[in-house]
């Protein structure tokens, strides 16, 4: 894991940049980027595999934001890491022809697996991805080369958790033990009008855990228990799901915490003082520190050596079984 100084930086201009596009767009949720900047950091820094370079690489890792109305979260991230999405990508969020949708599209050679924003639809792709992930496992790997070992990582909100598809689909996964499938949950105590204690009180851990799945809850703010969690998710025989506990609009001092700041643009003086808050410099828009651009050239070649590696056992699994 890459130090906390490092991380906290990383979240912020993910924040920073969130805060940029969906004001000069007047339309946009920044709730979410907001809430979820530090669990997106540690995902992408410290233990997704993948390479933007060879962006369909069969098996990279996959991301999917069920929770797709949070776009922005997904887009800085996927600009920070080397995808093909511009800063000029960010700065025409929403707009008519933008790679940078409302609700993200599906693109995989931007990093983008799926179309979301349908609530539950992405929790629905994910465990599909991960069911098909284990058949490849299991038809092509042998005793000595694993060439399919991915994992698949889906963020969901509320919304996604209240929708009848995510119990049909988080059940089987809990029958199959789909320990490939990892869900962080988003849990903000918020939804779109409103605290969560006025319409979705069950208690989701207990569900799960019936489910079949191994459950933990974290602070989804503490780098430390994001890694912690992810590390060990990837050890469990089960599916797993990360309950992170979050603060909506992480920062706006006068929006977190609330419903506010789910659906509509911070505006300049908000804007201003969450990032005053944050220590994000204000000028200039869509501002990427020089440490955090430096960080992911150093994880782009990372990746590159990763994606070679196991280019190289592909290439040895290939002649040793020609059939």
């Amino acid at each position: 894991m890459i130090n906390l100084k490092l991380s906290k930086t990383i979240a912020n201009t993910i924040r920073g940049l969130s805060i940029d596009a969906i004001d000069t767009a007047n339309s946009g949720h920044p709730g979410l980027p907001l809430g979820c900047a530090d669990l997106i950091t540690t995902l992408f820094t410290s233990h997704l595999n993948y390479n933007p370079q060879e962006p369909t690489w069969i098996n990279r890792d996959r991301f999917i934001l069920s929770a797709g109305h949070g776009s922005m979260l997904q887009y800085s991230i996927l600009h920070l890491a080397g995808y093909n999405i511009s800063l000029n990508d960010l700065r025409n969020f929403r707009q008519v022809g933008s790679k940078t949708a409302g609700h993200p599209e599906f693109e995989p050679e931007i990093g983008i697996e799926t179309t979301t924003g349908p609530l539950g639809q992405g929790i629905g792709h994910s465990i599909g991805l991960a069911i098909s992930q284990k058949i490849c496992a299991e038809k092509f790997n042998t005793a000595d080369q694993k060439i399919f070992d991915n994992t698949i990582y889906c963020l969901v909100g509320d919304g996604c958790l209240m929708e009848g598809v995510s119990a049909e689909v988080s059940s089987i996964a809990g029958h199959l033990k789909l320990n490939n499938l990892v869900v962080i949950y988003d849990s903000n105590d918020i939804c779109l009008d409103g605290p969560t204690s006025e319409c979705f009180t069950e208690d989701v851990e207990a569900r799960y855990k019936a489910y079949g799945w191994s459950v933990q809850t974290i602070d989804g703010h503490n780098n430390q228990d994001i890694d912690q969690a992810l590390t060990t998710a990837k050890q469990s025989d089960k599916p797993t799901l990360i309950v992170a506990k979050t603060s909506i609009g992480y920062g706006s001092p006068n929006r977190a915490g609330s419903s506010e700041s789910h659906g509509k643009p911070l505006g300049n003086e908000e804007s201003k003082l969450t990032k005053e808050n944050l220590n994000i410099p204000l000028e200039p828009l869509f501002h990427i520190p020089q440490e955090v651009t430096e960080y992911f050239q150093t994880k782009l070649q990372d990746q590159s050596n990763h994606h070679k590696t196991w280019t190289e056992q592909f290439q040895n699994w290939q002649t040793a079984n020609p059939e």
